[in-house]
């Protein structure tokens, strides 16, 4: 038989506190049907924070433009209504409208300046497909599975609409006024080096952007900061001592419980590296030969390595190894392709 259709996900707006509106936004990805961009009141319009994905109009398509109008219609608002453009990270589905935002209101985009992740890829994307294969053929990814992710990603759109430079830079110490009172600037970096969270303290209102999820789940832009995942773990630490009682994630609904979702991400950060620390314990023990970051990904995920997951759970695996080698757990041991061994101080 085959696959049932995949439903067609639609705009949606919905009031979630006086003045607080989550505008869910669809994405075109498997497993990640939509994500939320927030609009807050401010003066005579509103703050967005977060613009969701990019995708142009086309034939019986109408766009992700379309999209965003009839998630702020739904809130009794308009395109128009944006005075002020805050991204949390420079990843496509929190930061890719945004051009096209800015051109149409002339509002002001504030983002924090470590967006290179994002103006790399989008500058040379030849070059960065070009890198990430190089880096999974290094990782000990065979030569098929990398033969067709180059021809899927040969005409992947990229879901960013222009790259912008922010007409601001989100720092510490700058603060969003809303009708809601002052957000800070909080960095949070692991999940992406742009990453911000931004606190609204009287309410003791958080929006989360990535850093933390209704689901608890991981992932790690790897390759542009020397320890992505130290980066998350110190920025959980950083979200823990600011006492939120409501988050406003980039994906799925509010919830309260923000300290159980901190503790529950530090938990399987934990897990993951146990597994990792498990798998490149062999070599010592005489039990097994040192293992690419390929052959050590099955050895965390029991999923079947879906083509959408695949490059996932490679780039949080390389993460895990890298943070265990920056602690010095790890070392690699071998070249192309990579290998790697736990250290005899990781036994002790």
């Amino acid at each position: 038989m085959s696959e049932p259709a995949r439903k067609r996900e639609l705009g949606r707006g919905e009031r979630v506190l006086p003045g607080v509106f989550r505008l869910r936004l669809p994405l075109p990805w498997p497993g990640v049907p939509h994500g939320n961009a927030w609009a807050i009141r401010a003066g005579d319009g509103v703050v967005l924070f977060d613009t969701g994905y990019y995708t142009p109009p086309g034939p019986g398509e109408p766009g992700s433009m379309f999209q965003l109008e009839r998630a702020l219609a739904m809130c009794g608002l308009v395109v128009e209504d944006i005075r002020l453009v805050v991204c949390t990270h420079a990843h496509s589905d929190h930061y890719g409208q945004a051009g096209a935002i800015v051109e149409r209101t002339g509002a002001e985009l504030w983002m924090h300046p470590k967006y290179e992740h994002m103006s790399i890829e989008q500058q040379d994307p030849e070059a960065t497909l070009e890198r990430r294969i190089e880096v999974a053929r290094q990782s000990g990814v065979p030569e098929e599975p990398l033969r067709r992710y180059a021809a899927e990603r040969e005409h992947h759109e990229s879901g960013i609409s222009a790259v912008l430079a922010p007409d601001r830079e989100l720092l510490p110490g700058v603060v969003v006024n809303t009708d809601l009172g002052p957000w800070s600037v909080y960095e949070t970096p692991g999940h992406a080096p742009s990453h911000v969270c931004l606190f609204q303290p009287e309410r003791r209102l958080l929006i989360s952007g990535d850093h933390l999820l209704g689901r608890i789940s991981l992932f790690f832009d790897f390759g542009y900061s020397p320890d992505p995942v130290g980066e998350f773990l110190g920025s959980l630490s950083v979200v823990e001592r600011l006492g939120a009682r409501l988050c406003l994630p980039g994906h799925g609904r509010t919830f309260t419980d923000v300290l159980a979702h901190i503790d529950g991400n530090r938990e399987l950060v934990a897990e993951r590296l146990e597994k990792v620390r498990g798998a490149i314990l062999a070599p010592l023990t005489g039990t097994g030969e040192p293992l690419t970051a390929f052959e050590i990904v099955p050895r965390i995920f029991s999923d079947e390595l879906a083509t959408h997951g695949g490059p996932w759970m490679l780039s949080e695996t390389l993460a895990m190894l890298t943070h265990l080698q920056v602690v010095g757990q790890a070392e690699c041991v071998g070249d192309n392709p990579k290998r790697w061994s736990a250290t005899t101080h990781a036994t002790a």
